[in-house]
């Protein structure tokens, strides 16, 4: 299977590498902008040769062969302006579809293997630069390093005029650099708050219900408007230094503007120049310190371009959390868990000590113990999710963190006790939002004995669900998330707390399910509380406090935990729960 620009095996892209790239594209932008800056004295020097030429030979010949030539320049300056900006606009939307798809996927593997919450934003930063590449202040910067040329444009004409230029445009610079320093601070810290701030809001709108139900909000809203002022207030103090700075260019630009126009005047007087140089040395004047004061004036979105590169960059530095290794055939489902240690991402101290066991193609383990003993954990370093600290878990021999992950998956089946479906149809949530195939659908949906269930729908396997689609209940979701974990028959099943949302009903198709399971072969790891779920389960595994406190034959395991004569009731019944003290 192909995968994304940077997603194989080997290291992931530097941004500069990527950019790299688009080296045409960023050449023949910048080849636009040569041109256009040079067609930029189209009319200074029309100016000079009509006060100094046309006039003092009354032709008007002259007069319009010059008109139309000026004229014909202007065009061919206004559509490379406009060839410049679609350039830009390209590269912007370029780079978005190169590392936009490295980005998500790396936000995806970081955030489920290593607990990084953050890693999103790089999405974030890609769509700033991908919108500051094409707005004004990037025109901005391609434009400020021809102000050199026009100065010295200007001192030809004659050397005070470059004086007064030079000094003009050196005193822009430094306020260039003071805006850079004086709003180079706040801003950063900004970003920073809003990103947590952003993390607060999408954390509230997953906590919905419990927010609304007991009360919370005029509390967090209250601390979200306290953590919002924050970042408004920093973002207020850039912007009011970036302000007073940007009207003190706007006071020296036409200042050093009517001092040349002055100091011309002077010169013209004198006869050291003509008429014509002076109103083409304004001119240029103006247009060598335009783009130097229009940049000060933006030097937010020149500092965001910034920031958003530096943060990409670090992004994209990062160790892959898994790399993929050599292409291996479809696993069998002969699972091994050779003493395995584990630390959840973020934390200090083991939730798993020296687990070891094994399963035979075909074999299901129901795994039983009290809360925090590790069960939820055990079903992430079963699927690979995690990595462990020390030990290895393989899968037909190999170790499953480190299968191809694209390869893989197709071949494991989970369901997680926090159930999510996906926006999109029922049968593209059970195809894993992939090209649905209606037979394997269909296939999946009667394994887990959901098939009736769906059909009773709006729209049976078609009906929309997520924000703007159906509502499900807990049971309905968890069912179709049961039928997805099933499709296209995987040679590994982990289920984790599959029929805490269920009905009697439900649990009896559960059930049934895992019959199936056996029947085609599938490897199952069932963890629940119900003994009832567990009733055609081979083996169990007892944990507390994240180790192995019995692990054997199911009707051997419940002797230990149980009286004999309970023990018996149990297996004829299959319905009670493990007690919390188990």
């Amino acid at each position: 299977m192909a995968r994304p620009f940077g997603l194989g095996s080997g290291p992931r892209p530097e941004l500069a590498d990527v950019l790299a790239r688009c080296r045409p594209a960023l050449a023949f932008a910048a080849l636009f902008s040569f041109f256009a800056n040079l067609l930029v004295l189209t009319v200074p020097l029309y100016m000079l040769q009509v006060f100094d030429r046309v006039l003092s030979s009354r032709s008007e010949d002259t007069l319009i062969m010059l008109s139309i030539l000026a004229a014909g320049a202007l065009l061919v300056l206004a559509i490379l302006e406009a060839l410049r900006a679609r350039i830009q606009l390209r590269i912007g939307l370029w780079l978005s579809r190169l590392l936009g798809p490295l980005l998500l996927v790396q936000a995806v593997e970081r955030a489920a293997a290593a607990g990084d919450q953050t890693s999103a934003d790089g999405l974030r930063q890609l769509a700033t630069l991908r919108n500051l590449l094409g707005g004004p202040a990037l025109f901005h910067l391609l434009d400020a390093p021809w102000m050199p040329v026009y100065v010295g444009i200007v001192a030809l004409m004659h050397p005070w005029l470059g004086a007064i230029a030079a000094a003009g445009a050196l005193l822009l610079l430094l306020l260039a650099l003071l805006a850079e320093y004086a709003t180079r601070r706040p801003l950063r810290q900004a970003s920073l708050l809003s990103l947590q701030l952003f993390g607060q809001a999408e954390a509230h709108l997953r906590n919905a219900q419990v927010i609304e139900a007991m009360g919370m909000l005029p509390a967090l809203a209250k601390d979200w408007q306290r953590d919002s002022d924050a970042v408004q207030a920093l973002h207020l103090r850039a912007g009011d230094r970036a302000g007073l700075l940007a009207s003190c260019s706007k006071f020296i630009r036409p200042v050093v503007q009517i001092a040349v126009t002055a100091a011309g005047v002077v010169l013209v007087i004198r006869g050291e120049i003509t008429a014509g140089a002076m109103i083409a040395a304004a001119i240029i004047m103006a247009r060598a310190l335009a783009p130097v004061e229009q940049m000060i004036g933006s030097w937010r979105s020149v500092v965001a371009m910034r920031e958003a590169w530096k943060r990409l960059e670090k992004l994209l530095s990062l160790r892959p959390v898994r790399r993929d290794g050599l292409r291996l055939p479809p696993p069998q489902g002969r699972l091994e868990v050779d003493n395995v240690t584990l630390v959840p991402p973020g934390g200090r101290k083991p939730v798993l000590h020296n687990i070891r066991f094994s399963l035979e193609p075909g074999e299901c383990l129901g795994v039983i113990g009290p809360t925090a003993a590790g069960k939820s954990s055990l079903a992430r370093l079963l699927v690979g999710i995690w990595p462990p600290q020390a030990g290895a878990v393989r899968l037909d021999g190999a170790d499953i963190f480190s299968w191809n992950r694209a390869e893989l998956g197709p071949h494991i089946g989970y369901l997680p006790q926090e159930v999510a479906l996906l926006e999109g149809s029922v049968g593209r949530n059970i195809a894993r939002m992939g090209e649905v195939d209606d037979d394997a659908v269909v296939t999946a949906a009667r394994l887990a004995g959901v098939h009736d269930m769906i059909l009773r729908l709006p729209q049976g396997y078609d009906t929309e669900i997520g924000a703007a689609g159906f509502r499900l209940s807990g049971g309905q979701a968890q069912r179709i998330a049961l039928a997805r974990a099933f499709y296209g028959t995987p040679g590994l099943l982990v289920l984790d707390e599959p029929s805490a949302n269920l009905d009697a009903e439900g649990e009896a198709a559960l059930v049934a399910a895992l019959g199936h399971a056996r029947d085609l072969g599938i490897t199952c790891v069932v963890i629940a509380h119900r003994i009832g779920t567990l009733s055609g389960v081979d083996k169990l595994l007892l944990l507390r406090e994240g180790r192995m406190a019995a692990f054997g034959a199911r009707d051997e395991v419940l002797a230990q935990l149980q009286p004999p004569k309970a023990a018996r009731q149990i297996a004829r019944r299959r319905r009670p729960e493990v007690s919390e003290s188990a």
